[in-house]
């Protein structure tokens, strides 16, 4: 087992990270930073029992992510049904989470490798998915990916 920083045996840095974080926000009496670095906490958790092992600073990202993904799926409902109160608070969630995350790559960066694979011969957008989506892994969002592809394989060449 590995020792990081946060000097928990076997936790990946980014999950002490969180965990220090989630420590000083309860001695702070941040109500609203406790819940979601709670919950998230509970999400890498759960993810760690499904592994049946400690989670990799990239499987925390993932868990990040999807947390992240939710969040941006409710503010979409929440602007919906004109709860900006929601929307708002879910936003707030949401940027908290993306500091954890390493910074996205450029979308120039994704629309570069994206035309490089079409060159390649990738005619249609599972075969461009399939070979961009890898080379972007934690640092860029599918959706992105996805729109991007959709654009490069949609102009005339």
């Amino acid at each position: 087992m590995t020792s990081t920083s946060s000097g928990t045996p076997g936790v990946s840095e980014l999950q002490g990270r969180i965990q220090s974080d989630l420590n000083t926000a309860r001695k702070a009496q941040d109500k609203n930073a406790v819940l979601l670095l709670g919950t998230i906490l509970a999400d890498i958790k759960n993810r760690r029992i499904e592994q049946k092992r400690e989670l990799t600073d990239a499987e925390v990202n993932e868990v990040l992510r999807k947390g992240i993904k939710k969040r941006r799926e409710s503010i979409e409902m929440y602007d919906k049904a004109s709860r900006a109160d929601l929307a708002d608070r879910e936003r707030a969630e949401v940027a908290a989470l993306e500091a954890y995350l390493p910074a996205n790559v450029s979308e120039d960066e994704i629309r570069a490798a994206i035309k490089k694979v079409i060159a390649e011969g990738a005619t249609n957008i599972g075969g461009v998915m399939g070979k961009v989506n890898p080379m972007f892994k934690g640092r860029a969002e599918g959706a992105t990916i996805s729109r991007i592809a959709k654009e490069e394989l949609s102009s005339p060449r």
